[in-house]
């Protein structure tokens, strides 16, 4: 956790207002007044110190990245793996919750990947060292700075759907991993409703029929709580990389 002591945060969340998990908002007080922030407008919530953990994890009681951490470590210790071997490209890294536990299981080298500059700065601030470096990218498109790491593991972690990080952006992220690794990462499990309009109902849906990867833990669990109380349920996997998504699929997308 950063060392600003988030006491000293002031902070109203409107309980018990239902509305869109993509529309919830908070207040913060700040030397100019109230200031009302939306909890996806990331950029805005990383540039005040504190305030991401006190939002999810002391008021909404976030679990993924203790979640992930728990499921990762449990793949590894059943396939007699050694942490210390993983290169690991963290996808959606905000500012270092996941890189985190991530080091705390033994992980050999860490590399996290945001498109938001702020996280990248979020984290240089709060848990410097975390990563082995942090790329500020849009994974939509091919990136050099990828090509040539051997990853041989892929994390996201509650940062799928919600446009936030398109299908395309995690494609990318999942051909970047040796075939092989290990792909951890959680998504909210009306995304994959088969009305889902985000595209990774699609996108999970062709991997696995297609045995583009294999599920090897498949976990329902309770990701946070929303502003109205209610629990937000996502779903966890870890699964192992068989072969790339096609490049017809991502042309598509």
């Amino acid at each position: 956790m950063p060392e600003t002591d988030d006491v000293q945060l002031v902070v109203h969340i409107p309980r018990g207002e239902k509305t869109d998990q993509d529309a919830e908002w908070c207040l913060v007080e700040t030397e100019d007044g109230p200031r009302r922030i939306r909890f996806h407008d990331y950029h805005e919530i990383y540039a005040i110190p504190g305030l991401y953990e006190r939002l999810f994890y002391h008021e909404l009681h976030c679990d993924s990245p203790r979640t992930v951490g728990r499921l990762l470590k449990r793949v590894l210790a059943e396939q007699q793996a050694d942490p210390a071997d993983l290169v690991v490209l963290d996808l959606g890294a905000g500012n270092g919750m996941v890189g985190e536990e991530l080091d705390t299981i033994g992980a050999g080298t860490i590399v996290g990947v945001d498109i938001i500059a702020e996280a990248a700065e979020a984290t240089a601030r709060d848990r410097p060292g975390i990563y082995d470096s942090y790329l500020v990218a849009d994974l939509t498109e091919p990136s050099e700075e990828l090509e040539g790491v051997p990853f041989n593991c892929l994390t996201s972690v509650a940062a799928l759907g919600f446009g936030d990080i398109p299908p395309a952006a995690f494609a990318r992220a999942y051909n970047a991993v040796a075939d092989g690794g290990l792909v951890v990462f959680t998504i909210k499990e009306s995304f994959l409703d088969d009305g889902d309009s985000s595209g990774f109902s699609a996108l999970i849906r062709s991997m696995l029929e297609e045995k583009v990867m294999e599920p090897l833990v498949e976990h329902r669990y309770r990701h946070r709580l929303a502003v109205s109380g209610t629990p937000l349920h996502y779903l966890a996997f870890v699964a192992e990389k068989h072969s790339d998504v096609s490049e017809r699929w991502l042309d598509a997308a």
